[in-house]
């Protein structure tokens, strides 16, 4: 197993919370998808969408800020062009990781990312790396 690899796995194996930007309560939206997939792994997913007040039976958030507990894991589905501000958010609130989905990528918020000491994964889906990385179908 390559080292990012096994640094990706050893994230999902050990964190419980993640948060996801840009949770859509449509069940067509990829967001929703992978977030009930999230949960079914055994992950409690907290969206945050300033449009909602709940998503998948969890209380939405207006913003990464507003969350009272600690996040492990920070997943964005935002387009790239979008997602520095909340980049710049959730190293404030210091999770393990920070999540662009995939097709998300954006060197400034890696770089905001790195700079702040957190885990970046950009361009790839949390779905796909986890059923991959645990041989799952």
């Amino acid at each position: 197993m390559e080292p990012l690899d096994a640094k990706k796995k050893e994230l999902l194996q050990t964190s419980k919370i993640i948060a996801m930007v840009g949770l859509s309560p449509n069940t067509d939206k990829p967001s929703n998808v992978v977030a009930n997939y999230l949960k079914g792994a055994g992950y409690r997913v907290i969206p945050v969408n300033p449009q909602y007040d709940e998503i998948l039976g969890e209380k939405a958030y207006k913003s990464l800020s507003d969350i009272p507990e600690k996040v492990d894991v920070v997943d964005i589905f935002m387009r790239s062009e979008k997602v520095v501000p909340v980049v710049e958010e959730a190293v404030k609130i210091k999770p393990r990781a920070i999540w662009l989905q995939e097709g998300i990528v954006n060197e400034e918020a890696r770089k905001i990312a790195a700079d702040g000491g957190i885990d970046f994964v950009q361009g790839v889906c949390i779905k796909k790396e986890h059923t991959r990385l645990f041989g799952l179908k």
